[in-house]
């Protein structure tokens, strides 16, 4: 079984042999099983494209995945800033849109603080992990938890929120200087092409999409 990158007709794995100076790709196969597996680890969106798992029958027969990268990105709902008066209820909900999985989990910062578990601070987070979605909650805001907010999901770009936290200030004559976290890094994850070997099947199209992994530097 051969697993071939069709648009520059590359040939990438013959069996459990990589032919390719890219790292990234392995084939794996488990004894006494018809599925053979092309790996791709740290997905990129060059990685995009047609792929072809060719068995060495006679004739030869092929099965074609089409590999869709999409880059998932986290989204809180509402606008990038938010204005709320001192004891009312601080609520984020942060929802991954393009994931092709659920989250392992979504990390809040206040600033560059991490708070999920600042339960003294007044600070709740809830994490749906099959519906992709995360929810910060402070029932009582005080004037410590103006700042920017920022959902970090392990899998997704994050997405960030600044909340002032109002006492008889105008929301429109404040100002402030710049917000975001300092640092953030959102760990890669792999690819996992499967190719059934059946031979009565020959150039069926597959789609597969993935999410791209990211790592993400930020500057204050």
């Amino acid at each position: 079984v051969s697993w071939i990158r069709r648009k520059d007709y590359h040939l990438l794995t013959v069996g459990l042999t990589t032919y390719t100076g890219d790292e990234r790709y392995q084939a794996i196969h488990a004894q006494h099983s018809e599925d053979w597996t092309l790996q791709i680890k740290f997905v990129q969106h060059r990685d995009a494209g047609l792929y072809e798992c060719q068995v060495s029958s006679h004739p030869p027969t092929s099965i074609f995945i089409e590999l869709k990268v999409v880059e998932a990105r986290a989204e809180i709902s509402g606008s990038a800033e938010k204005y709320l008066k001192l004891g009312s209820t601080l609520r984020l909900v942060c929802t991954l849109l393009s994931s092709t999985e659920p989250p392992v989990y979504v990390f809040w910062y206040h600033n560059n603080r991490m708070i999920n578990y600042d339960g003294d601070r007044g600070v709740n987070v809830t994490t749906d992990r099959p519906a992709k979605t995360s929810t910060l909650l402070i029932n009582s805001a005080a004037p410590e938890h103006t700042g920017n907010y920022s959902c970090v999901p392990n899998n997704a770009q994050p997405a960030s929120s600044y909340v002032h936290i109002l006492n008889g200030e105008n929301p429109a004559a404040m100002q402030h200087g710049g917000r975001g976290l300092s640092w953030l890094h959102c760990p890669s994850a792999w690819l996992l092409l499967a190719c059934v070997m059946v031979s009565a099947l020959s150039g069926r199209l597959t789609s597969i999409t993935t999410a791209s992994p990211t790592t993400l530097d930020y500057s204050p």
